[in-house]
């Protein structure tokens, strides 16, 4: 999908509608949708052909002043899908591996970080964790590693996420263990899309 696409899908998830105007609006005035702004700016450098390509280096000073100011750890070459939501921000971790679909929602707090097996002497690997499309995060959650959350499931304040989560699950505690099946996705202003967010780029 398009950068700008995407970004007028989280313009659409901070206002229930979308356009210039409201982008600019949520660029001046909110911390946390600043830093997205910021990150679709880098990745549209980044893909972009002479002369728009050599924006990188000023957008990637955006990107960081950005973050900082929201409180924030946030690469702007994390792989997001349209329609990302993240919410107060402070205390956020999103590592630059891990995958995010589409509609996706993050509270304040919560990690996507890396996690690191040392399988011999001096050789380590690492990996990231995937959300899929329409996972609701809520606050202080940690889920690090290959780990997959399933499509529309949510994760509980505080809860450590240690395996996978299958679709539609919501999930709690520490260690967390899926305490509900079949929930309803908690999406708000779930941005329309044309295409599924797994090709986000």
């Amino acid at each position: 999908m398009p950068t700008w696409t995407a970004l007028h899908a989280d313009t659409y998830r901070l206002y229930g509608r979308s356009g210039w105007r409201l982008t600019l609006k949520g660029a001046a005035g909110s911390r946390p949708f600043r830093a997205i702004v910021t990150m679709r700016l880098c990745q549209a450098a980044r893909d972009a052909r002479a002369p728009w390509k050599y924006l990188l280096p000023f957008c990637k000073l955006l990107h960081r002043s950005a973050t900082r100011r929201a409180g924030i750890d946030f690469s702007w070459q994390t792989r997001v899908g349209p329609g990302f939501a993240l919410t107060h921000g402070w205390g956020t971790v999103i590592s630059p591996g891990a995958i995010i679909g589409s509609n996706v929602t993050l509270l304040h707090g919560a990690t996507l970080g890396r996690r690191d097996r040392i399988t011999a002497p001096d050789q380590r690997s690492s990996a990231y964790p995937t959300l899929e499309d329409g996972v609701w995060v809520g606050p202080h959650a940690r889920i690090t590693g290959a780990i997959t959350i399933g499509q529309g499931s949510r994760i509980a304040g505080g809860t450590v996420v240690l395996a996978d989560v299958p679709p539609a699950s919501i999930v709690a505690g520490n260690p967390g263990k899926i305490i509900a099946s079949d929930c309803v996705p908690d999406v708000m202003n779930a941005a329309p899309l044309a295409a599924p967010a797994s090709q986000a780029r």
